[in-house]
């Protein structure tokens, strides 16, 4: 009888032990992301960067665009959102210098939505200068003023960055989140668009704790 209860006692105190370690870390490094081994810079090292690695021709990206943009909203007001276009060489570069350079015309937030459907629901490549200018004309941006940024000195420096930290993500593919610029999130270890941002906010929280 006391061997009975003893093992019934070692069953309960084991199924408590593991039940706790599963609700103080319900994600794994190795397992749900990937700690890098040399942290990336980050924009602001006064709050708790999300960045997102992206493509505008990539369809999973266009999928997650919408999540996302509702997800980022529900940050704490010391986490940011930030998003680095992919440089993976070809057209990805194009795409990223067309990312920047809606920026630094103040035309990203009317646009970015607008490439992503361009592309992935008009059928529009959007590889060349002259195909973006096309595109960009509706939308106010003429081709003089859009040369200029393009060739800019902010937009260079800002894809050169980009194409940095595309390297130091150690990353293969897209979409990916960068925590920090210490915690990797794909979606295939995470299981999906919507649990990457349940590791997100894992993650971001532990970087809370740990301030």
């Amino acid at each position: 009888m006391r061997a009975l209860i003893s093992i019934a006692l070692v069953w309960l105190f084991g199924s408590l032990a593991l039940a706790h370690a599963q609700e103080a870390a319900p994600y794994e490094a190795g397992v749900h992301y990937v700690e890098l081994t040399a942290p990336a810079p980050t924009q602001n090292a006064d709050k708790i960067e999300v960045a997102e690695l992206f493509w505008y021709g990539c369809g999973h990206c266009f999928s997650l665009e919408p999540i996302i943009g509702e997800w980022k909203k529900t940050l704490p007001e010391d986490a940011y959102f930030r998003p680095v276009p992919a440089f993976f060489g070809g057209v990805w570069n194009t795409h990223g210098q067309l990312y920047y350079t809606l920026e630094s015309l103040d035309k990203l937030d009317e646009t970015h939505q607008a490439v992503f459907q361009a592309i992935h629901n008009e059928k529009k490549r959007l590889a060349t200068q002259d195909e973006i200018i096309e595109f960009l004309e509706p939308h106010g941006i003429g081709e003089k003023e859009f040369k200029r940024a393009w060739s800019s000195m902010g937009v260079r420096g800002k894809m050169a960055q980009a194409e940095r930290l595309s390297k130091a993500y150690r990353a293969t593919g897209v979409p990916t989140l960068i925590v920090n610029g210490k915690y990797r999130i794909e979606a295939a270890m995470a299981g999906g668009f919507e649990d990457m941002l349940k590791v997100a906010e894992y993650l971001v929280e532990r970087e809370r704790q740990s301030n």
